[in-house]
């Protein structure tokens, strides 16, 4: 790369894109990376202040910002991503599924660590729609040496972004409570549950209603788990009343409770079990009438085959308060996104 006035370089290659600004009409690329530039190309390159530019001249120890910004997309780039063009040494990477983005956090950081490159994402454990946006890549400066994308590449082993794909499952939902059994008052909980798993692609295959008793409770999980059902849902009795049955009968069917009590607001009385490796969830009553949950936080990593573990749950504390905003955005916004 070397510099050379306007009104010299006619016949010689542009090696980066030029940007033209009008403002409040348009912002976008006049000229293209690798144009020939031509006689009538002057006037337009001196109204936009280029006295000088830059033209391409071949030096095997430095890489042009552009195709340094497809060596970074190869290194940290994962599965479920597509991505734009690369332009003034950007690229975008975009979901190509509905899925869950899954950012490593440490890679992401070391990568960062590296002078002159840049890659930033959007939250870690974010549900994304095919066609977002998700993260993005760039080269600061124009040219970047070879030997510090070689280095890159060395020290960066792990993928960075990648977008894991929703599993269809099956669900069973026990609604426990004497009043709902009994028909005193309307099962509330039932078409939420049903509508959540839609959002993903899964479906509520059954659905049973138990007085609160302790062993029709157990029962009723027991047939769940017995079903082809890959997670069985448990709605009512999930406080610490004494007549709140729902946190002992998940214990009793569970191989593994994981935890009960979550850092979240709302849904602190979530419980999260296994038996073998089918999920059990005691789900608070805030789910009912809330818009976003502690649930909606953990149901799409249940549902992208993510196994919980305690500390899944504890991390939630930081950035797990929903400030039920009068238009709910989730899951563009502050909910769930500071572990």
């Amino acid at each position: 790369m070397k510099k050379k006035p306007v009104k010299e370089s006619i016949g010689m290659i542009l090696c980066h894109d030029i940007t033209q600004i009008i403002p409040g009409e348009f912002k976008g690329r006049a000229f293209k990376k690798g144009h020939v530039i031509r006689e009538e190309d002057l006037p337009v390159l001196l109204s936009l202040g280029k006295d000088n530019i830059y033209v391409w001249e071949n030096d095997e120890t430095m890489t042009h910002e552009n195709d340094a910004a497809e060596v970074l997309r190869e290194i940290s780039a994962g599965e479920g991503l597509e991505f734009t063009e690369v332009k003034e040494g950007k690229i975008n990477f975009i979901s190509s599924q509905d899925g869950l983005l899954k950012v490593n956090k440490e890679m992401l950081f070391k990568f960062n660590c590296f002078d002159d490159i840049v890659l930033t994402t959007f939250h870690n454990n974010t549900p994304v729609k095919k066609g977002d946006i998700v993260a993005g890549t760039r080269i600061v400066p124009l040219i970047i040496k070879t030997d510090k994308l070689d280095e890159v590449r060395k020290n960066i082993n792990e993928k960075i972004v990648e977008i894991k794909q929703f599993n269809k499952m099956k669900v069973a939902v026990v609604t426990t409570g004497s009043e709902v059994f009994y028909g005193r008052i309307k099962d509330s909980f039932g078409p939420i549950i049903k509508e959540k798993f839609q959002e993903y692609g899964s479906r509520v295959i059954n659905q049973v209603k138990v007085p609160d008793n302790k062993e029709k409770i157990v029962q009723a999980i027991n047939r769940g788990l017995e079903s082809e059902a890959d997670i069985v849902v448990c709605t009512g009795g999930m406080s610490v009343d004494p007549d709140d049955l729902t946190p002992s009968a998940i214990r009793e069917c569970a191989d593994k409770v994981i935890k009960y009590g979550a850092p979240v607001l709302p849904g602190s009385m979530l419980l999260v079990a296994y038996s073998g490796n089918k999920v059990i969830l005691g789900l608070p009553g805030c789910v009912m009438y809330s818009k976003r949950s502690v649930f909606d936080l953990l149901l799409p990593r249940i549902l992208a085959g993510e196994k919980l573990e305690k500390m899944d749950i504890i991390k939630l504390a930081h950035g797990g308060l929903c400030l039920n905003c009068e238009k709910c955005v989730y899951p563009k916004c502050s909910f769930g996104k500071g572990e």
